[in-house]
């Protein structure tokens, strides 16, 4: 039986500009759009034509969400959450690599605080629920801003999952599954953690940030195999998360290796020997 209005209300883009937009803060306002064919790409070509940071941009379905690596984030009207933001962080260049790790703890913590779940992150974009995705974060450089966008699946049933890999809030019977306070509660969080990384000039190490991913990471201190371009294959141990924001990643032979995450196709569990 197909969702009503009832199940999947629409978002007030009224209400969540009263909560979340306010004097001094990042955020300077939010839009929400019924449709649209990415939020990324939208905020993208609005920062070209002189965009400022804190711009939000909600859309109730997506026709051409993006992932990764060109990778498609499809899923029926209201189902989700597809959220993109534009950031401009006055800090040194190399650390921006933390912002995407920035938004996806921000985001798992909200979602674990409102939903009483385990939300864990995936290095450098996933959060998942028991190796399940949930949502996905992509940001990309636009200018002297960064547009991030996070896609979270909140209502979606097994059947509407765009792959068997995935999983919504509802499957994961989350406490919460209401959209607005689950907005409101991720973008607050984001902006909390971002101020506080902008304040250490986007120190990962003073500000909390890399000992708060490091603990809410599934991907670090696991055997992993790492899928790189040109059908490349590094297998090891995730050690951890360097002052970039780049995977360490230590093989057999002892070395140790930095990833990007645009160094990177996959991560993905080492076959088990």
């Amino acid at each position: 039986m197909p969702y009503t209005d009832l199940d999947r209300p629409p978002l007030s883009e009224a209400a969540l500009n009263r909560a979340l937009v306010r004097p001094g803060g990042v955020w300077t306002g939010i839009t929400v759009v019924p449709r649209t064919g990415s939020t990324n790409a939208d905020l993208a070509q609005a920062v070209r034509g002189g965009g400022k940071e804190g711009q939000v941009l909600i859309a109730e379905a997506q026709a051409a969400g993006r992932g990764r690596l060109g990778r498609s984030w499809v899923s029926p009207p209201r189902s989700g959450l597809a959220i993109s933001m534009v950031l401009r962080p006055d800090v040194p260049v190399a650390r921006h690599g933390w912002l995407p790790l920035l938004v996806g703890l921000a985001a798992a913590t909200a979602v674990r605080r409102l939903g009483e779940i385990d939300v864990r992150l995936k290095w450098p974009n996933d959060l998942l629920v028991d190796e399940r995705k949930l949502a996905g974060v992509l940001a990309e450089r636009v200018d002297s801003c960064v547009v991030i966008g996070i896609g979270l699946n909140v209502t979606l049933r097994p059947d509407e999952l765009p792959v068997p890999t995935a999983t919504s809030l509802a499957i994961e019977e989350a406490a919460c599954v209401d959209r607005e306070p689950l907005a409101k509660a991720i973008l607050r969080d984001i902006e909390e953690t971002y101020r506080d990384w902008i304040a250490a000039d986007g120190d990962a190490d003073a500000s909390g940030l890399r000992a708060a991913c490091l603990a809410a990471t599934a991907t670090i201190g696991r055997d992993i195999r790492v899928e790189l371009p040109g059908e490349r294959m590094l297998i090891g141990r995730a050690t951890g998360i360097d002052s970039s924001g780049q995977l360490l990643v230590t093989t057999a032979d002892g070395r140790e290796h930095s990833l990007s995450a645009g160094d990177v196709v996959h991560v993905r569990p080492a076959p088990a020997t």
